[in-house]
């Protein structure tokens, strides 16, 4: 997978280098030579560059980048103008960090329909999420096993949590469902909020919008989510 990280402060620095490190192309964006300094043996390229400028942002190969990370902090306008720009270029896949409650209503309204909130996600939980295709979110209990949310494969449409077999066949504990409901932000947008179904029954039966909580092995995980490949 190919990369794009812009804002190497503490979490896109540290992004950045975990992705690296798991074997990932990262390109590393900021406009401080000393943040670039810092990071350029470590990640894969690294690139001085004012990402509030659209010329110098379309000099980078954006054609080969599988995701576009913005991972700004503290400078609200900075974060926003570069959200608009990397939009422009039409990304396969682009993630914004949200600095406040307020930054995020403005992001989505530009088009970006992933957030990531630095006070509750770690960039280690986020380059987890990343590795494993397929996964929504992730919280690391050790080095081998995660709890994570994935969309419900489609095999398992209609059947009751007995009929899947999930667990003899995966080896993976179905925790919960959870479920997207549309609901009014600040602004009076319509957003989709996550509502968790609650402890689980053996006889529930999954629906198309149901989102899996498990708790497993990363390698059993990463099987599961080859289903639907």
């Amino acid at each position: 997978m190919k990369y794009t990280i812009v804002g190497m402060g503490n979490f896109g620095a540290y992004l950045a280098q975990r992705l690296t490190e798991l074997g990932h192309e990262v390109i590393g964006v900021d406009s401080s030579p000393n943040r670039i300094e810092l990071i350029q043996n470590k990640i894969t390229h690294a690139v001085v560059l004012d990402a509030t400028d659209l010329q110098a942002v379309k000099t980078l190969p954006m054609k080969d980048c599988d995701v576009v990370i913005i991972a700004i902090g503290e400078d609200v306008g900075a974060s926003i103008m570069t959200t608009a720009i990397f939009k422009q270029m039409n990304p396969k896949r682009i993630i914004g960090r949200a600095i406040n409650a307020l930054h995020e209503t403005v992001i989505r309204a530009i088009g970006v329909d992933e957030i990531i909130h630095p006070e509750e996600e770690t960039a280690q939980r986020l380059a987890t999420r990343l590795e494993l295709k397929g996964v929504l979110d992730s919280l690391e209990i050790s080095e081998d096993y995660n709890i994570v949310e994935v969309k419900l494969p489609k095999r398992y449409i209609g059947l009751s949590i007995v009929e899947s077999n999930i667990r003899d066949e995966f080896s993976l504990n179905i925790l919960s469902t959870i479920k997207m409901k549309e609901k009014s932000n600040l602004l009076g947008m319509k957003t989709l909020k996550k509502e968790v179904d609650g402890v689980i029954k053996p006889d529930y039966k999954f629906t198309q919008e149901d989102i899996l909580l498990i708790f497993g092995m990363v390698k059993d995980i990463q099987k599961f989510l080859d289903l639907e490949s």
